[in-house]
Protein backbone atom coordinates (compact mmCIF):
# COMPACT_ATOMS: atom_id res chain seq x y z
CA UNK A 1 0.00 0.00 0.00
CA UNK A 2 0.98 3.45 -1.14
CA UNK A 3 -0.09 6.55 0.87
CA UNK A 4 0.60 9.75 -1.08
CA UNK A 5 0.28 13.00 1.27
CA UNK A 6 0.17 16.68 0.16
CA UNK A 7 -1.18 19.97 1.71
CA UNK A 8 -4.46 19.51 0.94
CA UNK A 9 -7.27 17.10 1.46
CA UNK A 10 -8.29 18.06 -2.35
CA UNK A 11 -5.18 17.64 -4.06
CA UNK A 12 -3.93 15.40 -6.60
CA UNK A 13 -0.98 13.85 -8.16
CA UNK A 14 -1.06 13.51 -11.95
CA UNK A 15 0.24 10.68 -13.61
CA UNK A 16 3.17 12.13 -15.77
CA UNK A 17 2.15 12.57 -19.03
CA UNK A 18 4.22 10.27 -20.93
CA UNK A 19 2.37 7.57 -18.52
CA UNK A 20 -1.18 8.91 -19.34
CA UNK A 21 -0.05 8.14 -23.29
CA UNK A 22 -0.12 4.69 -22.48
CA UNK A 23 -3.59 4.70 -20.60
CA UNK A 24 -7.16 4.80 -22.25
CA UNK A 25 -8.70 7.02 -19.55
CA UNK A 26 -6.36 9.92 -17.81
CA UNK A 27 -6.67 8.52 -14.27
CA UNK A 28 -5.27 10.07 -11.28
CA UNK A 29 -4.10 9.00 -8.14
CA UNK A 30 -6.14 10.14 -4.86
CA UNK A 31 -4.49 11.74 -2.42
CA UNK A 32 -5.25 12.12 2.06
CA UNK A 33 -4.50 14.77 3.96
CA UNK A 34 -1.33 16.28 4.64
CA UNK A 35 1.46 17.24 6.70
CA UNK A 36 3.64 18.86 3.91
CA UNK A 37 3.81 22.45 2.96
CA UNK A 38 5.27 21.78 -0.94
CA UNK A 39 2.53 20.34 -3.55
CA UNK A 40 5.20 20.61 -6.08
CA UNK A 41 7.51 18.45 -3.93
CA UNK A 42 5.37 15.36 -4.23
CA UNK A 43 4.75 15.79 -7.86
CA UNK A 44 8.37 15.22 -8.50
CA UNK A 45 9.03 12.69 -5.71
CA UNK A 46 6.02 11.15 -7.47
CA UNK A 47 7.23 10.90 -10.77
CA UNK A 48 8.34 7.66 -10.58
CA UNK A 49 5.96 6.43 -7.70
CA UNK A 50 2.93 7.28 -10.26
CA UNK A 51 4.13 5.21 -12.80
CA UNK A 52 5.04 2.38 -10.62
CA UNK A 53 1.57 2.57 -9.07
CA UNK A 54 -0.24 1.85 -12.43
CA UNK A 55 2.19 -1.00 -13.53
CA UNK A 56 4.65 1.20 -15.57
CA UNK A 57 8.69 1.01 -15.65
CA UNK A 58 10.81 3.62 -16.52
CA UNK A 59 11.17 1.73 -19.49
CA UNK A 60 8.08 1.08 -20.29
CA UNK A 61 7.37 4.67 -20.01
CA UNK A 62 10.55 5.40 -22.85
CA UNK A 63 8.67 2.62 -25.10
CA UNK A 64 5.10 4.60 -24.83
CA UNK A 65 7.22 8.00 -26.27
CA UNK A 66 9.05 5.75 -28.62
CA UNK A 67 5.64 4.10 -29.81
CA UNK A 68 4.60 7.47 -30.37
CA UNK A 69 6.78 8.86 -32.48
CA UNK A 70 7.68 8.26 -35.90
CA UNK A 71 11.12 6.09 -35.04
CA UNK A 72 11.51 3.20 -37.36
CA UNK A 73 13.11 -0.26 -35.56
CA UNK A 74 15.11 -0.51 -38.30
CA UNK A 75 18.67 0.75 -38.81
CA UNK A 76 18.60 4.42 -40.83
CA UNK A 77 20.73 4.06 -44.20
CA UNK A 78 23.19 7.47 -44.21
CA UNK A 79 20.91 9.62 -46.00
CA UNK A 80 18.31 9.51 -43.45
CA UNK A 81 21.12 9.76 -39.95
CA UNK A 82 20.50 12.88 -39.89
CA UNK A 83 16.82 12.67 -38.68
CA UNK A 84 17.97 11.90 -35.43
CA UNK A 85 18.72 15.90 -35.13
CA UNK A 86 15.19 16.45 -35.85
CA UNK A 87 14.62 13.81 -33.08
CA UNK A 88 16.86 15.69 -30.52
CA UNK A 89 14.97 18.66 -29.81
CA UNK A 90 11.72 17.05 -28.83
CA UNK A 91 13.47 14.30 -26.99
CA UNK A 92 15.08 17.28 -25.02
CA UNK A 93 11.75 19.03 -24.60
CA UNK A 94 10.17 15.68 -23.59
CA UNK A 95 12.45 14.97 -20.97
CA UNK A 96 12.31 18.32 -19.11
CA UNK A 97 15.41 19.71 -20.60
CA UNK A 98 14.41 22.74 -23.03
CA UNK A 99 11.46 25.02 -22.32
CA UNK A 100 8.90 25.27 -19.53
CA UNK A 101 8.67 21.77 -19.08
CA UNK A 102 12.11 21.82 -17.22
CA UNK A 103 10.45 22.56 -14.06
CA UNK A 104 7.86 20.11 -14.26
CA UNK A 105 10.17 17.08 -13.40
CA UNK A 106 12.82 16.26 -11.21
CA UNK A 107 15.94 18.02 -11.06
CA UNK A 108 17.84 14.71 -10.98
CA UNK A 109 16.25 10.96 -10.91
CA UNK A 110 19.39 9.68 -8.92
CA UNK A 111 20.21 6.50 -8.78
CA UNK A 112 23.80 5.02 -7.07
CA UNK A 113 26.70 3.88 -9.35
CA UNK A 114 25.83 0.23 -8.91
CA UNK A 115 21.54 0.34 -9.60
CA UNK A 116 22.14 2.67 -12.81
CA UNK A 117 24.78 0.14 -14.20
CA UNK A 118 21.65 -2.25 -14.15
CA UNK A 119 19.30 0.23 -15.38
CA UNK A 120 21.51 1.10 -18.63
CA UNK A 121 23.78 -0.66 -20.43
CA UNK A 122 27.13 1.11 -20.50
CA UNK A 123 29.87 -1.47 -22.04
CA UNK A 124 30.87 -0.51 -25.69
CA UNK A 125 30.09 -3.85 -27.14
CA UNK A 126 27.44 -3.52 -29.85
CA UNK A 127 28.61 -5.58 -33.62
CA UNK A 128 25.82 -4.66 -35.67
CA UNK A 129 24.02 -0.86 -36.57
CA UNK A 130 21.13 0.00 -34.29
CA UNK A 131 17.84 1.07 -35.15
CA UNK A 132 16.26 4.79 -34.92
CA UNK A 133 14.10 3.38 -31.92
CA UNK A 134 17.05 2.25 -29.81
CA UNK A 135 19.65 5.16 -30.25
CA UNK A 136 16.59 7.11 -29.43
CA UNK A 137 15.96 4.90 -26.09
CA UNK A 138 19.33 5.13 -25.30
CA UNK A 139 19.36 8.96 -25.38
CA UNK A 140 16.11 8.76 -23.46
CA UNK A 141 17.64 6.67 -20.77
CA UNK A 142 20.80 8.93 -20.42
CA UNK A 143 18.67 11.73 -20.02
CA UNK A 144 16.20 10.46 -17.64
CA UNK A 145 18.99 9.80 -15.20
CA UNK A 146 20.39 13.14 -15.86
CA UNK A 147 20.93 16.05 -13.82
CA UNK A 148 18.30 19.06 -15.16
CA UNK A 149 20.80 22.16 -14.62
CA UNK A 150 17.93 24.05 -16.33
CA UNK A 151 16.11 23.73 -13.58
CA UNK A 152 15.09 26.72 -11.13
CA UNK A 153 15.84 24.52 -8.11
CA UNK A 154 19.05 23.60 -9.04
CA UNK A 155 21.81 25.45 -7.33
CA UNK A 156 24.55 23.07 -6.82
CA UNK A 157 27.54 24.57 -9.39
CA UNK A 158 28.36 27.51 -10.04
CA UNK A 159 26.54 27.38 -13.43
CA UNK A 160 23.41 26.25 -14.00
CA UNK A 161 21.12 26.79 -16.79
CA UNK A 162 21.86 27.85 -20.29
CA UNK A 163 21.18 31.20 -22.18
CA UNK A 164 19.27 29.89 -24.90
CA UNK A 165 21.06 32.10 -27.33
CA UNK A 166 24.66 30.54 -26.33
CA UNK A 167 22.86 27.26 -26.90
CA UNK A 168 21.85 28.13 -30.82
CA UNK A 169 25.59 28.95 -30.94
CA UNK A 170 26.78 25.89 -29.17
CA UNK A 171 24.65 23.90 -31.60
CA UNK A 172 25.85 25.88 -34.53
CA UNK A 173 29.65 25.26 -33.59
CA UNK A 174 29.01 21.60 -33.15
CA UNK A 175 27.67 21.19 -36.75
CA UNK A 176 30.39 22.92 -38.42
CA UNK A 177 32.92 21.20 -36.61
CA UNK A 178 35.91 23.17 -37.25
CA UNK A 179 38.77 24.56 -34.83
CA UNK A 180 40.34 28.04 -34.27
CA UNK A 181 43.70 27.85 -35.27
CA UNK A 182 43.69 29.84 -38.59
CA UNK A 183 41.88 31.78 -40.48
CA UNK A 184 41.66 29.62 -43.69
CA UNK A 185 39.97 26.99 -41.56
CA UNK A 186 37.73 29.27 -39.35
CA UNK A 187 37.14 32.83 -41.11
CA UNK A 188 34.13 33.92 -39.60
CA UNK A 189 35.05 32.72 -36.17
CA UNK A 190 38.56 34.23 -35.95
CA UNK A 191 36.91 37.43 -36.28
CA UNK A 192 34.47 36.46 -34.04
CA UNK A 193 37.10 35.83 -31.62
CA UNK A 194 39.09 38.75 -32.24
CA UNK A 195 35.72 40.65 -31.53
CA UNK A 196 34.66 39.38 -28.73
CA UNK A 197 38.32 39.62 -27.11
CA UNK A 198 38.76 43.13 -27.84
CA UNK A 199 34.99 43.60 -26.45
CA UNK A 200 36.34 42.11 -23.06
CA UNK A 201 39.47 44.10 -22.93
CA UNK A 202 37.30 47.53 -23.21
CA UNK A 203 34.79 46.30 -20.44
CA UNK A 204 37.79 45.46 -17.90
CA UNK A 205 39.76 48.28 -18.84
CA UNK A 206 42.78 46.28 -20.41
CA UNK A 207 43.96 48.46 -23.32
CA UNK A 208 45.52 47.14 -26.49
CA UNK A 209 45.83 43.76 -24.93
CA UNK A 210 45.78 40.77 -26.45
CA UNK A 211 43.48 37.49 -25.66
CA UNK A 212 42.56 33.85 -25.91
CA UNK A 213 39.49 31.76 -25.60
CA UNK A 214 40.29 28.73 -23.35
CA UNK A 215 38.62 25.37 -22.20
CA UNK A 216 38.34 26.72 -18.70
CA UNK A 217 38.92 29.11 -15.77
CA UNK A 218 41.62 26.57 -14.89
CA UNK A 219 43.29 26.96 -18.19
CA UNK A 220 42.64 30.85 -18.42
CA UNK A 221 44.33 30.75 -14.36
CA UNK A 222 47.41 28.73 -16.17
CA UNK A 223 48.15 30.98 -19.35
CA UNK A 224 48.61 33.76 -16.82
CA UNK A 225 50.99 31.58 -14.55
CA UNK A 226 53.16 31.05 -18.04
CA UNK A 227 53.18 34.12 -19.03
CA UNK A 228 54.39 35.77 -15.99
CA UNK A 229 56.91 33.22 -15.73
CA UNK A 230 58.19 33.71 -19.58
CA UNK A 231 58.13 37.34 -18.56
CA UNK A 232 59.97 36.60 -15.79
CA UNK A 233 62.74 33.85 -16.92
CA UNK A 234 62.63 34.39 -20.61
CA UNK A 235 65.01 31.35 -20.98
CA UNK A 236 62.68 29.31 -19.36
CA UNK A 237 61.09 28.36 -22.72
CA UNK A 238 64.30 26.98 -23.69
CA UNK A 239 65.84 25.76 -20.29
CA UNK A 240 62.96 24.27 -18.33
CA UNK A 241 63.04 24.94 -14.66
CA UNK A 242 65.16 22.32 -13.32
CA UNK A 243 68.19 24.85 -13.20
CA UNK A 244 67.12 27.73 -12.38
CA UNK A 245 69.58 29.64 -9.86
CA UNK A 246 66.42 30.50 -7.87
CA UNK A 247 63.25 28.43 -7.28
CA UNK A 248 60.13 30.56 -8.74
CA UNK A 249 57.06 31.10 -6.14
CA UNK A 250 53.54 31.85 -6.60
CA UNK A 251 51.31 33.55 -4.45
CA UNK A 252 47.21 33.14 -4.08
CA UNK A 253 44.73 33.60 -1.20
CA UNK A 254 43.73 30.43 0.81
CA UNK A 255 40.02 30.74 -0.10
CA UNK A 256 41.23 31.04 -3.83
CA UNK A 257 39.95 27.79 -6.78
CA UNK A 258 42.34 24.96 -6.24
CA UNK A 259 42.99 25.09 -10.25
CA UNK A 260 45.87 27.28 -9.20
CA UNK A 261 47.47 24.10 -6.47
CA UNK A 262 47.23 22.14 -9.85
CA UNK A 263 48.69 24.69 -12.13
CA UNK A 264 52.04 24.86 -9.72
CA UNK A 265 52.07 20.83 -10.14
CA UNK A 266 51.28 20.80 -13.88
CA UNK A 267 54.17 23.46 -14.99
CA UNK A 268 56.66 22.17 -12.80
CA UNK A 269 57.03 25.11 -10.09
CA UNK A 270 56.05 22.78 -7.11
CA UNK A 271 53.36 22.58 -4.13
CA UNK A 272 56.44 23.60 -2.15
CA UNK A 273 56.78 26.93 -3.98
CA UNK A 274 53.42 27.60 -3.52
CA UNK A 275 52.13 30.46 -0.40
CA UNK A 276 48.51 30.25 0.20
CA UNK A 277 48.14 33.89 1.89
CA UNK A 278 45.61 34.07 5.07
CA UNK A 279 42.51 35.84 4.37
CA UNK A 280 39.74 37.39 6.44
CA UNK A 281 36.66 36.38 7.53
CA UNK A 282 34.68 37.07 4.39
CA UNK A 283 37.10 35.35 2.03
CA UNK A 284 39.37 38.34 1.10
CA UNK A 285 43.38 38.03 0.55
CA UNK A 286 44.84 40.07 3.67
CA UNK A 287 47.22 42.56 1.43
CA UNK A 288 49.47 42.82 4.77
CA UNK A 289 49.56 39.21 4.99
CA UNK A 290 50.86 38.72 1.06
CA UNK A 291 53.46 41.53 1.38
CA UNK A 292 54.93 39.68 4.76
CA UNK A 293 54.74 36.48 2.79
CA UNK A 294 56.89 37.84 0.07
CA UNK A 295 59.03 39.29 2.08
CA UNK A 296 59.81 35.71 3.61
CA UNK A 297 59.90 33.81 0.79
CA UNK A 298 62.94 36.82 -0.72
CA UNK A 299 64.37 35.71 2.62
CA UNK A 300 64.28 31.68 1.93
CA UNK A 301 66.63 32.98 -1.48
CA UNK A 302 63.54 32.15 -3.76
CA UNK A 303 61.97 34.33 -6.36
CA UNK A 304 58.60 35.26 -6.30
CA UNK A 305 56.99 36.10 -9.66
CA UNK A 306 53.29 35.47 -9.25
CA UNK A 307 50.38 36.50 -7.69
CA UNK A 308 46.99 35.48 -8.21
CA UNK A 309 43.86 37.56 -6.71
CA UNK A 310 40.29 36.38 -6.53
CA UNK A 311 37.23 38.15 -7.87
CA UNK A 312 34.44 35.99 -6.27
CA UNK A 313 35.89 33.47 -4.55
CA UNK A 314 34.15 29.72 -5.03
CA UNK A 315 32.64 29.49 -1.73
CA UNK A 316 32.18 33.12 -0.37
CA UNK A 317 32.16 34.84 -3.97
CA UNK A 318 34.87 37.20 -2.05
CA UNK A 319 36.49 39.95 -3.87
CA UNK A 320 40.04 40.81 -3.03
CA UNK A 321 40.85 44.37 -2.67
CA UNK A 322 43.00 44.72 -6.29
CA UNK A 323 44.34 48.24 -5.75
CA UNK A 324 46.20 46.97 -2.38
CA UNK A 325 47.26 43.63 -4.05
CA UNK A 326 48.53 45.82 -6.73
CA UNK A 327 50.02 47.85 -4.67
CA UNK A 328 52.14 44.99 -2.76
CA UNK A 329 52.80 43.38 -6.55
CA UNK A 330 54.21 47.08 -7.85
CA UNK A 331 56.71 47.59 -5.00
CA UNK A 332 57.69 44.27 -5.61
CA UNK A 333 57.63 43.84 -9.63
CA UNK A 334 55.82 40.97 -9.57
CA UNK A 335 52.99 39.74 -12.16
CA UNK A 336 49.68 40.59 -11.01
CA UNK A 337 46.78 37.76 -12.13
CA UNK A 338 42.66 38.28 -11.46
CA UNK A 339 40.93 34.82 -11.28
CA UNK A 340 37.30 36.89 -11.93
CA UNK A 341 36.27 33.12 -13.66
CA UNK A 342 32.97 33.59 -11.15
CA UNK A 343 32.73 37.25 -10.26
CA UNK A 344 34.43 39.23 -13.56
CA UNK A 345 30.52 39.01 -14.64
CA UNK A 346 29.69 41.99 -12.61
CA UNK A 347 31.31 44.03 -14.95
CA UNK A 348 28.37 43.60 -17.19
CA UNK A 349 25.99 45.87 -13.93
CA UNK A 350 26.80 49.62 -13.80
CA UNK A 351 25.59 48.59 -10.36
CA UNK A 352 27.94 46.01 -9.18
CA UNK A 353 30.61 46.45 -11.60
CA UNK A 354 32.49 48.72 -8.69
CA UNK A 355 33.10 44.89 -6.83
CA UNK A 356 36.32 44.82 -9.94
CA UNK A 357 37.80 48.00 -8.75
CA UNK A 358 41.46 47.42 -9.64
CA UNK A 359 41.59 44.81 -11.67
CA UNK A 360 42.92 47.24 -14.48
CA UNK A 361 45.96 47.40 -12.60
CA UNK A 362 46.41 43.46 -12.94
CA UNK A 363 48.70 42.21 -16.06
CA UNK A 364 46.14 39.25 -16.72
CA UNK A 365 43.08 38.35 -16.06
CA UNK A 366 40.43 35.05 -16.68
CA UNK A 367 36.80 35.59 -16.98
CA UNK A 368 34.35 32.25 -17.53
CA UNK A 369 30.72 33.88 -19.09
CA UNK A 370 29.64 30.01 -18.83
CA UNK A 371 29.27 30.70 -14.95
CA UNK A 372 26.86 33.36 -13.32
CA UNK A 373 25.80 34.55 -17.07
CA UNK A 374 25.20 31.16 -18.23
CA UNK A 375 27.02 30.81 -21.70
CA UNK A 376 27.63 26.89 -22.52
CA UNK A 377 29.98 24.96 -21.26
CA UNK A 378 32.43 25.83 -21.88
CA UNK A 379 33.37 29.43 -22.12
CA UNK A 380 36.16 31.26 -20.75
CA UNK A 381 38.05 34.21 -21.62
CA UNK A 382 41.82 35.29 -21.04
CA UNK A 383 42.74 38.49 -21.29
CA UNK A 384 46.43 39.83 -20.75
CA UNK A 385 48.10 43.17 -21.04
CA UNK A 386 51.30 43.18 -22.89
CA UNK A 387 49.91 42.58 -26.33
CA UNK A 388 52.09 40.01 -28.37
CA UNK A 389 53.32 37.99 -25.26
CA UNK A 390 50.85 34.87 -25.70
CA UNK A 391 52.56 34.19 -29.07
CA UNK A 392 55.94 34.94 -27.92
CA UNK A 393 55.73 32.58 -24.88
CA UNK A 394 53.97 29.92 -26.69
CA UNK A 395 54.16 29.46 -30.16
CA UNK A 396 55.90 26.38 -31.55
CA UNK A 397 56.18 27.61 -35.30
CA UNK A 398 54.52 24.10 -36.79
CA UNK A 399 55.47 25.35 -40.06
CA UNK A 400 52.33 22.59 -41.57
CA UNK A 401 49.91 25.04 -40.04
CA UNK A 402 51.02 28.20 -39.46
CA UNK A 403 53.25 28.99 -43.36
CA UNK A 404 54.86 32.44 -43.46
CA UNK A 405 54.01 33.03 -47.23
CA UNK A 406 50.11 32.47 -47.40
CA UNK A 407 48.28 34.50 -49.51
CA UNK A 408 46.34 36.56 -46.67
CA UNK A 409 47.18 38.31 -43.92
CA UNK A 410 48.72 35.54 -41.12
CA UNK A 411 48.25 37.81 -38.23
CA UNK A 412 44.92 36.40 -38.50
CA UNK A 413 46.38 32.67 -37.93
CA UNK A 414 46.29 33.27 -33.99
CA UNK A 415 46.27 29.31 -33.00
CA UNK A 416 50.27 29.41 -32.31
CA UNK A 417 49.35 31.62 -29.20
CA UNK A 418 47.57 28.36 -27.92
CA UNK A 419 49.11 25.93 -26.09
CA UNK A 420 46.54 23.70 -27.87
CA UNK A 421 46.15 22.48 -31.80
CA UNK A 422 42.55 22.14 -32.08
CA UNK A 423 40.84 24.27 -30.40
CA UNK A 424 36.67 24.96 -29.95
CA UNK A 425 35.22 28.35 -31.11
CA UNK A 426 34.19 28.88 -28.14
CA UNK A 427 33.72 32.59 -28.53
CA UNK A 428 30.61 32.12 -30.41
CA UNK A 429 27.89 31.06 -28.09
CA UNK A 430 29.19 34.83 -26.47
CA UNK A 431 29.07 36.79 -29.93
CA UNK A 432 25.59 35.35 -30.05
CA UNK A 433 24.61 36.49 -26.90
CA UNK A 434 26.04 39.79 -26.44
CA UNK A 435 24.05 40.27 -30.24
CA UNK A 436 21.28 39.01 -29.50
CA UNK A 437 20.77 40.55 -25.78
CA UNK A 438 22.84 43.67 -26.41
CA UNK A 439 24.38 45.13 -23.13
CA UNK A 440 21.33 46.45 -21.54
CA UNK A 441 19.60 42.67 -21.67
CA UNK A 442 23.00 41.26 -20.21
CA UNK A 443 22.95 44.07 -17.57
CA UNK A 444 19.18 43.10 -16.44
CA UNK A 445 20.01 39.35 -16.01
CA UNK A 446 22.70 39.88 -13.87
CA UNK A 447 21.37 42.78 -11.49
CA UNK A 448 17.98 40.16 -11.65
CA UNK A 449 20.29 37.44 -10.17
CA UNK A 450 22.51 39.72 -7.66
CA UNK A 451 18.90 41.28 -6.45
CA UNK A 452 17.29 37.61 -6.02
CA UNK A 453 20.35 36.66 -4.04
CA UNK A 454 20.06 39.97 -1.80
CA UNK A 455 16.34 39.02 -1.09
CA UNK A 456 17.50 35.50 -0.05
CA UNK A 457 20.16 36.98 2.23
CA UNK A 458 17.41 38.86 3.72
CA UNK A 459 14.99 35.82 4.43
CA UNK A 460 17.36 33.86 5.97
CA UNK A 461 18.26 36.61 8.19
CA UNK A 462 14.41 37.00 9.40
CA UNK A 463 13.43 33.36 9.18
CA UNK A 464 13.53 31.25 12.49
CA UNK A 465 15.92 28.28 11.98
CA UNK A 466 18.02 29.83 9.62
CA UNK A 467 21.29 31.19 10.27
CA UNK A 468 24.14 32.73 7.83
CA UNK A 469 27.38 31.98 7.95
CA UNK A 470 28.18 35.63 6.75
CA UNK A 471 26.42 38.92 7.60
CA UNK A 472 26.32 40.19 4.24
CA UNK A 473 27.60 38.86 0.90
CA UNK A 474 29.19 40.64 -2.18
CA UNK A 475 28.02 38.09 -4.70
CA UNK A 476 25.68 35.86 -5.38
CA UNK A 477 26.52 32.87 -3.14
CA UNK A 478 24.48 32.63 -0.36
CA UNK A 479 25.95 30.77 2.89
CA UNK A 480 24.04 29.53 6.22
CA UNK A 481 22.65 26.52 7.79
CA UNK A 482 18.96 25.02 9.05
CA UNK A 483 19.03 24.16 12.49
CA UNK A 484 15.81 21.87 12.77
CA UNK A 485 13.52 22.49 15.99
CA UNK A 486 14.69 19.62 18.03
CA UNK A 487 18.65 20.96 17.77
CA UNK A 488 17.74 24.67 18.96
CA UNK A 489 18.97 25.30 22.31
CA UNK A 490 18.03 28.91 23.97
CA UNK A 491 21.82 29.60 25.42
CA UNK A 492 24.86 30.28 22.98
CA UNK A 493 27.08 28.48 25.46
CA UNK A 494 24.64 24.98 24.84
CA UNK A 495 25.75 25.07 21.04
CA UNK A 496 29.02 22.96 22.01
CA UNK A 497 31.44 21.53 19.79
CA UNK A 498 29.51 18.14 19.85
CA UNK A 499 26.31 19.99 18.91
CA UNK A 500 28.33 22.32 16.04
CA UNK A 501 29.32 18.67 14.60
CA UNK A 502 25.78 17.25 14.86
CA UNK A 503 24.76 20.43 12.61
CA UNK A 504 27.27 19.96 9.93
CA UNK A 505 25.96 15.85 9.91
CA UNK A 506 22.41 17.27 9.52
CA UNK A 507 23.69 19.74 6.55
CA UNK A 508 25.37 16.69 4.56
CA UNK A 509 22.03 14.97 5.25
CA UNK A 510 19.36 17.08 4.09
CA UNK A 511 21.57 17.58 0.80
CA UNK A 512 21.16 13.98 0.87
CA UNK A 513 17.58 13.71 0.91
CA UNK A 514 16.86 16.74 -1.19
CA UNK A 515 18.69 14.68 -4.18
CA UNK A 516 16.76 11.25 -3.52
CA UNK A 517 13.77 13.21 -3.61
CA UNK A 518 14.74 15.16 -6.82
CA UNK A 519 13.20 18.08 -5.40
CA UNK A 520 16.19 20.50 -5.21
CA UNK A 521 20.13 20.26 -5.57
CA UNK A 522 22.20 22.56 -3.42
CA UNK A 523 25.85 22.51 -2.43
CA UNK A 524 27.23 21.77 1.06
CA UNK A 525 30.74 22.67 1.87
CA UNK A 526 33.01 22.96 4.48
CA UNK A 527 35.65 26.15 5.16
CA UNK A 528 37.62 23.49 7.60
CA UNK A 529 41.05 26.55 6.89
CA UNK A 530 39.08 28.26 8.79
CA UNK A 531 37.28 26.21 11.41
CA UNK A 532 34.14 25.61 9.95
CA UNK A 533 31.77 22.33 9.09
CA UNK A 534 29.18 21.53 6.59
CA UNK A 535 27.19 24.66 5.44
CA UNK A 536 24.74 25.16 2.44
CA UNK A 537 26.20 27.25 -0.74
CA UNK A 538 23.17 28.67 -2.56
CA UNK A 539 24.39 29.96 -5.92
CA UNK A 540 22.22 32.51 -7.84
CA UNK A 541 22.87 32.15 -11.77
CA UNK A 542 21.20 34.32 -14.34
CA UNK A 543 19.76 30.97 -16.32
CA UNK A 544 16.95 29.87 -15.52
CA UNK A 545 16.22 33.43 -14.44
CA UNK A 546 15.51 33.47 -10.98
CA UNK A 547 12.29 34.84 -8.94
CA UNK A 548 11.67 35.74 -5.51
CA UNK A 549 9.22 32.82 -5.24
CA UNK A 550 12.03 30.17 -6.61
CA UNK A 551 14.21 31.98 -3.78
CA UNK A 552 11.42 31.29 -0.93
CA UNK A 553 11.45 27.69 -2.15
CA UNK A 554 14.93 27.15 -1.13
CA UNK A 555 14.09 28.29 2.14
CA UNK A 556 10.86 26.50 2.62
CA UNK A 557 11.96 23.13 1.04
CA UNK A 558 15.08 23.32 3.17
CA UNK A 559 13.06 23.40 5.86
CA UNK A 560 11.03 20.78 5.66
CA UNK A 561 13.18 18.25 4.94
CA UNK A 562 15.48 19.22 7.92
CA UNK A 563 12.42 18.98 9.91
CA UNK A 564 11.28 15.57 8.71
CA UNK A 565 14.99 14.12 9.65
CA UNK A 566 14.96 11.35 12.42
CA UNK A 567 16.06 12.74 15.33
CA UNK A 568 19.34 12.20 16.60
CA UNK A 569 20.41 13.24 20.24
CA UNK A 570 18.42 15.58 22.77
CA UNK A 571 19.50 19.30 23.25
Amino acid sequence: KLEIVTDRTSDVVQIPKPVQACRASNRRVGTTAAAHRSRRVERWGLYRMAAHINGDTVEQQIQCQLNDSATTNAPLSPEDEWTILERVFHVLADEGYLGPSTHEKPVVAFEYPDDLKQLIHFPMDEQTPSSAATVERIIRQVLYYSVRTGHHHFHNQLFAGVDSYGLAGSWITEALNTSQYTFEVGPTFTLIEDAVIEKCLRLFNFGEGDGILCPGGSMSNMYGIVAARYRAVPDVKRTGVTNLPQPLVVFTSEDAHYSITKAVHWLGIGLNNLVKVRSDHRGRMIPEELEKAIESVLASGRKPFFVNATAGTTVLGAFDDFNLIADVCQRYGLWMHVDACLGGTAILSRRHAHLLSGVSRAQSLAWNPHKTLGAPLQCSVFLIKERGLLHECNAAKADYLFQQDKFYDISYDTGDKSVQCGRKVDAFKFWLMYKARGAVGLEALVDNAFDCAHGLNEQLRNRTGFRLVLEAYQYTNISFWYVPTWMRVHEADQETADWWQRLYSVTADIKEQLVKRGTMLIGYVPLLHKGIGNFFRMVVTCHPRPTAESMQYVIDEIERVGEELPRKGSY
